[in-house]
């Protein structure tokens, strides 16, 4: 922990704790709704065969399924906080090159990568934030984190309805 986060007034620090594990979990779920949405025109632009783009999803499915399992062990052999920050920055850049990605097996690669990374973000950002909030104040913590989950992707997919019927 830093010198100035542990300086910082418990509070605070807990606010923004429950922001970045509501934020991790809300960027793992827009993903899957994303893919589903995008799947036809990335068949187009990829020019791949219904069978082929199935694997964009499925690839993701898979890899998160298998990783899920293990998160707990994991966790515990290396910690909580560590593995939360591997797995968000290993997802964010793993999505970052599923939009650079040029061709069919690019993208069923790093979704793979994604599931692999996302499948640890829900059940990690519930344990740290549990783990920063005492026993009284645990309720109302995931309360407030399972209004924003909820909230988030429905916020973020009426920003961009706004933005799509904008360009038609």
């Amino acid at each position: 922990m830093t010198a100035h986060f542990a300086s910082m007034d418990p509070k605070l620090r807990r606010i923004l704790i429950t922001v970045c594990t509501m934020t991790a979990t809300v960027m793992q779920a827009l993903d899957t709704t994303i893919a589903n949405v995008a799947l036809p025109y990335m068949q187009g632009s990829l020019s791949a065969s219904l069978d082929q783009i199935n694997w964009v999803l499925t690839s993701y499915i898979v890899a998160s399924a298998i990783m899920t399992a293990p998160i707990g062990w994991v966790a515990e052999r290396y910690g909580r906080k560590r593995l939360f920050i591997i797995c968000a920055a290993g997802f964010t850049v793993a999505s970052m090159l599923c939009g650079l990605a040029q061709n069919i097996e690019q993208i069923v690669g790093f979704r793979l990568l994604q599931g692999a990374f996302g499948a640890a973000l829900v059940p990690l950002s519930q344990s740290v934030l549990l783990d920063s909030y005492t026993a009284e104040e645990r309720g109302s913590a995931m309360a407030i984190w399972g209004i924003g989950v909820m909230l988030g992707p429905t916020g973020s997919n009426a920003s961009s309805a706004r933005s799509a019927s904008a360009r038609a």
